[in-house]
C-alpha cells in the first residue's frame, strides 16, 4: 500500500442498532480508540437512516474525529419519491460518504448499473464521496469471470465521469458470496481482483487510480484483517458484523493500521 493512500475502515451496520443503540455504540468505539489510531486509519461508520442524527450530534458534540456515513440514497435531490431520502438531505448531516451499489441492493432490490451510476452522480453532486460497491457472485466466480464483472461495474459506474471526481470515489470490493457468510476470499484473490478495478480506474482516469482506496468487504473481521491488509492494492475494509461490536471494530482499526 503506497503511504499516499490512507486506509479507510468503514462500519456498514446494515439494518441493525436503533438511534439509542447507536449513540451508545459509536461513543464505546471512540474510548477504545486513540489519536494514534485516528492518524493511522480513517474510520467511518454508516447506522441506518434512523440513526444517522443522533449519530451526526454524537460525533459533533463529542469531537469524535469519526466520519458519518449513509448506506443508500436517491439520485434525485427531491420528488414524489415515497420512502426515499435524497443526496441533500445526508449532505445536511454533514455526511462524508455513501455507500452506492452494495450487493444487497443490487441483488435483493434489482439495483441496476444505471441505478448505481445515477447515485454516484447525484452523491458526488451533493459533494460527498460514494463507496461504489463491486463484486461477484459465487456463480460468476465458478465460471472465471469474476476480472469481467467487477471491470465491467467499475466502468458503468465511473465512466464519463472527470478524473476530480474518480478522485472523490472510493471503491470496496466485496465479493457476494463472502458477505454474511464467514467465507472470505484469500489476501491474495482480494488483492488481484482489486488490481483488476485499480487498472480499469487507470483506463478511465489516468493517475487517478494510483491515489484511489479499493477496500474490501466479506466477513472482514479482527482475525484476518492484518493479513488482508498487508497486500499492496488493499485500503482498508468495508466491515459489515464485525463493525456492529465496538470491541471488534475497534481491533479491526488496530489491525488496519
Amino acid at each position: 500500500m503506497t503511504t499516499s493512500r490512507k486506509p479507510l475502515m468503514a462500519g456498514n451496520w446494515k439494518m441493525h442498532h436503533t438511534h439509542l443503540e447507536a449513540i451508545q455504540v459509536v461513543q464505546k468505539l471512540s474510548y477504545r480508540l486513540d489519536d494514534r489510531d485516528y492518524k493511522a486509519v480513517e474510520v467511518a461508520v454508516c447506522p441506518a437512516f434512523t440513526a444517522l442524527r443522533s449519530v451526526q450530534t454524537t460525533l459533533d458534540s463529542d469531537r469524535i474525529p469519526i466520519a458519518l456515513g449513509a448506506q443508500n440514497c436517491h439520485w434525485e435531490s427531491h420528488g414524489a419519491y415515497t420512502g426515499e431520502v435524497s443526496p441533500a438531505m445526508l449532505a445536511k448531516l454533514n455526511v462524508r460518504y455513501v455507500i452506492v451499489g452494495h450487493s444487497e441492493r443490487r441483488e435483493l432490490f434489482g439495483e441496476t448499473d444505471d441505478a448505481v451510476a445515477r447515485k454516484v452522480r447525484a452523491v458526488l453532486g451533493a459533494q460527498m464521496s460514494p463507496i461504489l460497491c463491486v463484486g461477484e457472485t459465487l456463480e460468476e466466480r465458478d465460471l472465471g469471470s469474476t476480472d469481467e464483472k467487477v471491470a465491467g461495474q467499475t466502468r458503468a459506474a465511473l465512466a464519463g465521469l472527470k478524473a476530480d471526481d474518480v478522485a472523490r470515489c472510493v471503491i470496496a470490493y466485496e465479493p457476494i458470496w463472502a458477505i454474511g457468510t464467514g467465507k472470505t476470499a484469500t489476501p491474495g484473490d482480494a488483492n488481484a481482483t482489486i488490481g483488476v478495478v485499480r487498472n480499469t480506474i487507470r483506463e478511465l482516469a489516468g493517475s487517478v487510480a494510483d491515489e484511489t482506496r479499493i477496500l474490501y468487504g466479506g466477513s472482514v473481521k479482527p482475525g484476518n484483517t492484518a493479513e488482508l491488509m498487508a497486500m499492496p492494492e488493499i485500503d482498508g475494509g468495508l466491515v459489515g458484523g464485525a463493525s456492529l461490536d465496538p470491541d471488534d471494530f475497534a481491533r479491526v482499526i488496530r489491525y488496519g493500521r
